[in-house]
C-alpha cells in the first residue's frame, strides 16, 4: 500500500492484489495502529489517523463487501478520505470503550459533549480544543455516542513546534472524565509526520 498524499480510484488496490498484500503486511499495519492509539483514563480510546489507517480502511470495507465496481469504491473513498489528515491537524476516532453494558449504557448518558471537551495541549501553546463529528450529529438529549470523529487544528507555530521535538499532552475537560496524558515520543514522532 503507497502512501500519495492523497486516496483515488486508481490508487487503490484491485481486491485480487490487496489480498495478497493484507498476507505480508497485515502485521505492520496493526503495528502502526497501536502506534498511533493513545488510551486517555480507563475508558477512551483515540485513534489517531493517516494516509496508512484510512487506506487500510477503505481496503478492508472494500474487501469484505466484495466492491469492484467504480461506484461502491468511490463511496468508500468519500466516507473514509475526510478522515485523512491534511497537513496542519491530526484526525481521529474517539473511541469510549465500557465493556459492561449496563456500564456503558449508565456512562454515555453522563457524557454528552465528551467529544467537544477534548484537546490537544502542545508545549508552550494553548490548548486546541477538538471540532468533532462534522459528518453528522452523534448524540442526542440522552446520550453520546460511544464513537466520534475528531479533529484538532494547529496553527503553523505550533505544527513547527511539534516537528522541532515540543511535547504535546492529549486532555479531556469534561466534568466527568477529567484526564491528561503526555503523548509518547514515538506515537508523538509519527503525529508530527502528519504536519507540514
Amino acid at each position: 500500500m503507497q502512501n500519495t498524499g492523497k486516496i483515488t480510484r486508481d490508487s487503490l488496490m484491485t481486491l485480487e492484489a490487496y489480498s495478497k498484500y493484507r498476507k505480508d503486511n497485515k502485521p505492520a499495519i496493526m503495528a502502526h495502529r497501536k502506534l498511533r492509539s493513545v488510551r486517555l483514563g480507563e475508558f477512551i480510546n483515540l485513534q489517531f489517523e493517516s494516509e496508512t489507517t484510512i487506506r487500510y480502511q477503505i481496503q478492508e470495507m472494500l474487501r469484505i463487501e466484495k466492491v469492484f465496481e467504480e461506484d461502491g469504491i468511490l463511496q468508500e473513498i468519500e466516507a473514509y478520505a475526510p478522515l485523512m489528515p491534511d497537513g496542519s491537524n491530526w484526525k481521529g476516532t474517539l473511541m469510549l470503550e465500557y465493556p459492561d453494558v449496563n456500564e456503558r449504557k449508565r456512562e454515555l448518558a453522563r457524557l454528552i459533549g465528551v467529544e467537544d471537551h477534548m484537546f490537544v495541549e502542545v508545549e508552550g501553546h494553548a490548548r486546541v480544543y477538538a471540532i468533532a463529528d462534522e459528518d453528522m450529529d452523534r448524540e442526542n438529549d440522552e446520550k453520546t455516542s460511544a464513537v466520534h470523529f475528531v479533529r484538532f487544528e494547529l496553527d503553523p507555530a505550533m505544527c513547527a513546534a511539534v516537528k522541532a521535538g515540543a511535547g504535546v499532552k492529549l486532555g479531556c475537560d469534561h466534568t466527568n472524565y477529567p484526564a491528561h496524558t503526555t503523548i509518547a515520543a514515538e506515537t508523538l514522532a509519527s503525529l508530527a509526520s502528519d504536519l507540514r
